[in-house]
Formats: C-alpha cells, structure tokens, sequence
C-alpha cells in the first residue's frame, strides 16, 4: 500500500477528521508539514494553512513565510501568517526559547479555531492538523522517560488532543523523504535543526544514531512500546475511575474522601490521580499524605486552580476556594474576607477598648486569643453542640433551632464557624460562651456576615 492509501486509511480509521470538516494545516515549510499539504491535497480535502514566523532565524524566517505563501497559491489555498516577538516573549515569561516557541504557537492555533465559524446546520467542525510523524514520537517517548514521567509520558504524542489531529503519526520521516521526491516537492531546511544544542535535536542526532548501533530496529520497537504503553494506560484508566467512583463522594461542588479508606490502597499514583483534576500535582501528593495524619482543619491549597483540599476529622474534603456552592470552607489567619453559600464573612482584628460592643446578630465579638486556626465555615449538622452565650452548659444545635422555633427552611440554611473543633458562633443567632470578650481581652476577632 502507498503512502496515500495508508494516509487515508489512517485518517479513516482513527476517525481523525471528515471531509466536511474545516481543515488547518500548520506550515512550517519543512518536508513534513510540506508533505502534508500534498497529502491532504491528493487524497481530496479542503484547507486553509497558517504558518508561524517566529522570526528567530532573520532571512531564513522570511524565506520559509515567501515558501508558505506560495504553498498557498499552489493549493488554492487562504494563507494566514502570524509573527511573534519570540525572544521578548521568552525573556519576559523567563523561559527557554523553545517552551516560548511552543507556547504562543499553540495559543494562536487555539484562537484560529475557535474564530472559525461553523454551520450550525451540519455537523462541520473544524481542526488543527500537524505534522508530527513517528521519529517525533519517539523522540518525544526518549524525552519523558529521560526527564521523568508517569505512565501517560510514555505514550509520547497523541493523534488526537482537543481541536488538534495528528495524521502523520505513524509515517517515518524516510517515508514522508521518499514521498517528496517522488512528488518534486520544494521544501526548505532549518538550518537549527543541524544543532544539538535543542533537547530534541539532541535526541536526534546524538542519542538515536548511537542506540541504533547496538540496536538496529530501535524506531520500530520504540513505536510497538508506544502501541502497547497506551494499550497499558487504557487498563489503567478503567482502574482508576472505578477506584474514584469508589472513594470520592460528590457532595454539591465538593469532593469527600474516606481517608483511612484511601490509605489502604498504600498507592500514590491513587493518590495523584484524585487530585491532579483540581490543580494539584505530583510533588504535592507527599504533602497529602502529610495532611492525612495531621488535625482537623488544616489544608492545601493548589497551585494552579482555585482549590483547597481540607482534612476534616476522618474525610479529605476537595472544596472550591471562595465558592458560594462550598458546604465547608478552610479560613486561615491572614484572610479578611471569604465568600460562601449565605454571602461574604469579613474578619477583623481590633483592640479591646473596653467599650461596649453593639449586640448585633450579623456580627460575632470574640476573643483571638482563645481562637485557633485555620477555622472552619460550614453547614451545621445532626449532633452538633455549642454553649450558647450566657449559659454554662452545652446544647444541641437542634434543641436550639426548636427554642428559637426556626422554621425547617432557616435550620437548613444555618452555618456555623468552628475553630479547633469547636463551634465559636451560631452564625445570624448566637456566639460560643467560650469565645466571649470579658475585660482580660487585649484583641477581639469580629467577624460580620453580610448577605
């Protein structure tokens, strides 16, 4: 089978793309994005092309762009064209100027797509086509298992990811050679490419050759563990979400967690898998473990979303950080404000002049000294008790809601404000006696809730 046949064979199969589909081929002017287009073309789609300038190479920039362009008159083809400020934009983000290359590379292609219009009467969609091909992929398999990575890592580039198809995937850059000259393709030559000083240009022209050597079919073995890596994954998948079926409780926008029931499994990659969705990554799942044998109410925040992951007695609770749809809520010392279900609690330390605070049921007067952090906002339930002010002996919070004769509606809607395990205020009815300011109070914590 020719390399066409097996191009549209491969594109069918995998279910890459339609022919109704809207197509962009990203165009460097090399010979695989140059193949592409011929590809595409003979076996009978529609696309349009956009070509990155990252104008890193002076004169050379500017030929491979003149080459795209005509790329475009020879294919029928709208060309768009987008140069970026690469080195400014790597030195002002403070990275390696491929990671910058990369980064603005695909966030135009994000926009490209997403400003596409589709007909809302078909099923048109529209994608991003590359022109990575096997020798890339293991390329890239070699990069994550040298620099460190998890399962996922060694099924190196996937053929399909969001809007981005890769139909090239199993064509060797040989291969995609020989098509060129068999079609007289023009294409150009980065003259970096010969350079190892790139990471992948590394892998390419030092590490590959040299493993050959002992090695001779390393490229095809190399692409059979990349089939059986992501055969393992599926398996591995169906595992996790059936152990996180299985542990996690969603409860509104939380998440709850068993946590001696987690430690069973003695897993970190469980571990990781449960909080990676909500910003949290591998270097924190030590700290997880940490938490789990720490006191109630201590936390961690993510370091990407706005997420907090909170031990609360014998749970791990995933809570949105300042969600009104959070039923329990981690406060540490510095905040002033945080946000929940019934509206904003502000928090202020103030002197103690001995004045007379005003009696308010919005606004709690407690003393810091006796308040323990991080404190803990959350719904009252079945059980809980307090010593309402003026009183000596505790109550039941449900006794309480019935002397105050609340309606069913106004107990399910009550919240109250815990510090160290215990309940500080009724939040909207009454404080702890416990907490109460008394005239050996140097500082008052005064908390207001406002709807």
């Amino acid at each position: 089978m020719n390399l066409l046949n097996r191009f549209t064979a491969t594109v069918k199969s995998e279910r890459l793309y339609d022919f109704a589909d809207q197509l962009i081929l990203a165009v460097s002017g090399g010979v695989d994005s140059v193949v592409l287009c011929e590809l595409c073309h003979q076996a009978g789609y529609t696309f349009s092309i956009a070509h990155c300038n990252f104008q890193l190479r002076g004169a050379e920039s500017e030929r491979d762009e003149k080459l795209v362009r005509q790329l475009g008159v020879k294919y029928g083809a709208e060309v768009m064209v987008k140069k970026f400020e690469t080195d400014a934009y790597a030195a002002e983000m403070k990275i390696s100027i491929q990671e910058a290359a990369r980064s603005l590379r695909y966030e135009w292609f994000s926009e490209l797509i997403e400003n596409r219009q589709f007909n809302e009467k078909t099923t048109q969609k529209a994608y991003l086509l590359t022109a990575h091909h096997a020798d890339d992929n293991n390329e890239t398999l070699l990069m994550h298992f040298f620099r460190g990575t998890g399962l996922h890592g060694l099924t190196a580039i996937p053929a399909k990811y969001g809007d981005i198809r890769r139909p090239l995937l199993g064509f060797f850059k040989e291969e995609l050679l020989d098509f060129s000259r068999e079609n007289n393709l023009e294409y150009l030559e980065d003259s970096s490419n010969a350079s190892s000083k790139y990471t992948r240009n590394f892998f390419r022209n030092e590490v590959l050759p040299l493993i050959s050597q002992v090695y001779p079919q390393v490229k095809y073995n190399l692409q059979d563990n990349i089939g059986r890596f992501k055969e393992a994954e599926k398996l591995y998948r169906l595992s996790v979400d059936e152990l996180k079926k299985k542990l996690c409780r969603l409860k509104g926008a939380e998440v709850h967690i068993p946590v001696k029931q987690l430690l069973q499994y003695d897993n970190k990659a469980l571990i990781y898998e449960i909080i990676r969705d909500y910003g949290f990554g591998e270097k924190q799942v030590e700290e997880v473990l940490k938490l789990a044998g720490s006191e109630s109410g201590r936390y961690l925040d993510s370091p990407v979303m706005q997420y907090r992951l909170i031990k609360h007695r014998h749970w791990f609770i995933i809570s949105p950080v300042f969600s009104a749809a959070s039923a329990l809520i981690a406060i540490g010392e510095q905040e002033k404000y945080t946000g929940y279900e019934q509206g904003i609690l502000s928090i202020e330390k103030i002197m103690n002049t001995g004045k007379q605070v005003p009696a308010e049921t919005d606004t709690a007067w407690l003393d810091t000294k006796l308040i323990r952090y991080p404190l803990v906002l959350r719904k009252w339930k079945a059980g809980d008790y307090f010593y309402p002010l003026g009183m000596k002996k505790k109550k039941k919070l449900s006794r309480f809601f019935i002397d105050l004769r609340l309606s069913k509606s106004q107990k399910e809607n009550c919240w109250v404000l815990e510090t160290d395990k215990r309940i500080a205020w009724v939040i909207g009815y009454r404080i702890d006696d416990r907490f109460k300011i008394t005239a050996h109070t140097k500082e008052i914590l005064a908390l207001r809730s406002e709807s």
